[in-house]
């Protein structure tokens, strides 16, 4: 590994800095913190779905990774140099959590290369912020980050994220560079019907965290063919109050009116409805499933729909699986779709 010291020092600082605001930016509100403060009040006017809770947990994950320790053996992984002329990276990022397009943020800037972001509406305050904190660490960011408001104009490869209907936009419009560019996925739970309580409640966080926005929650779940739902409904009772949440609210009744007025049978708790159905996009507040005979032919059923597939979650050990509760917690080396960013970077 030989990425820049001073870069991967500055990520580091940036790193302790998100911790310690997470941890602390109440106790000791220094400067920055009562700036930042700001920024998330900022970010909450702007995106009803941000709020407090699911920002400062964004945040923490990331505090929590950008350590010397995680860094330096992520990185090991591949052969890196500081670029005296490096490329410039367009970045297309998405909106629907907090901080969502950081990783390819941090993997344009770790293989040596310039950032050019394009913001989501949806999210355009939080990253600016941190990025005016990485320069303050390392002045020489200040050449390798831009962020433009305008078309995409004069990069060497795009990263895009986006929905299939964009993806087709960003195929035409990106498609003569290099390019990752990224479509809807959604991810699936798969039940064998002897969970506890406290691995369910553990799923309703990959349910539930971030009002179920992300390609990393879980939208649909597979229970065997006697499958009994209490223990489930018990379990994810403890999320509750997100029917608090307007948003999700009017989501609720708008989707379990339009369902009671197509005669579908649902299972409904207060605060999530459950329907059975053969997707895999489950809308805000519901939560599709499907039953199963054989888990042998189901892992055959998610492997021939992989790419619609983020995450599959379940207690098995030993396999690709994300345990349960562990969706919003990724790795640096869990790359979206399975796509390497860093190896495509470092191969342009």
């Amino acid at each position: 590994m030989t990425v820049h010291l001073p870069i991967l020092e500055a990520f580091v600082k940036l790193g302790n800095y998100l911790t310690d605001f997470c941890e602390n930016s109440y106790e000791k509100p220094s400067d920055t913190h009562s700036k930042f403060e700001m920024v998330i009040t900022q970010a909450q006017h702007q995106n009803g779905w941000f709020t407090r809770e699911n920002i400062l947990f964004a945040l923490k994950q990331w505090g929590d990774l950008l350590t010397e320790e995680h860094l330096t053996a992520w990185l090991s992984e591949y052969t890196l140099k500081y670029e005296e002329s490096p490329k410039t990276i367009g970045i297309v990022m998405a909106g629907n959590i907090p901080m969502v397009g950081f990783h390819d943020f941090l993997c344009v800037l770790c293989s040596g290369n310039k950032v050019l972001a394009k913001l989501s509406s949806n999210d355009k305050v939080l990253l600016p912020f941190l990025a005016q904190y990485l320069i303050k660490q390392e002045p020489l960011l200040a050449e390798r980050i831009e962020f433009t408001e305008g078309k995409l104009e004069g990069f060497d490869a795009v990263i895009a994220t986006g929905s299939n209907n964009t993806s087709r936009y960003f195929e035409y419009y990106f498609g003569k560079k290099p390019n990752i560019i990224r479509k809807n996925r959604n991810s699936v739970a798969v039940l064998a019907g002897d969970e506890t309580q406290e691995e369910l409640q553990a799923l309703g966080e990959d349910i539930f965290r971030y009002y179920g926005l992300g390609c990393r929650n879980v939208s649909k779940i597979y229970v065997p063919s006697d499958y009994d739902f209490e223990p489930f409904f018990t379990a994810i009772f403890k999320f509750s109050d997100i029917i608090n949440q307007h948003k999700y609210a009017n989501n609720y009744d708008y989707n379990k009116a339009v369902y009671l007025m197509s005669n579908f049978q649902i299972r409904d708790n207060g605060f999530l409805i459950l329907k059975e159905d053969e997707g895999f996009v489950s809308p805000i507040a519901a939560l599709f499933y499907s039953y199963y005979e054989s888990e042998e032919a189901l892992r055959k059923y998610l492997t021939e729909n992989e790419l619609q597939i983020q995450c599959v979650v379940s207690k098995q050990k030993n396999t690709d699986d994300v345990p349960f509760g562990e969706t919003q917690k990724p790795n640096l080396n869990d790359y979206a779709d399975g796509v390497d960013t860093l190896e495509f970077l470092l191969e342009l």
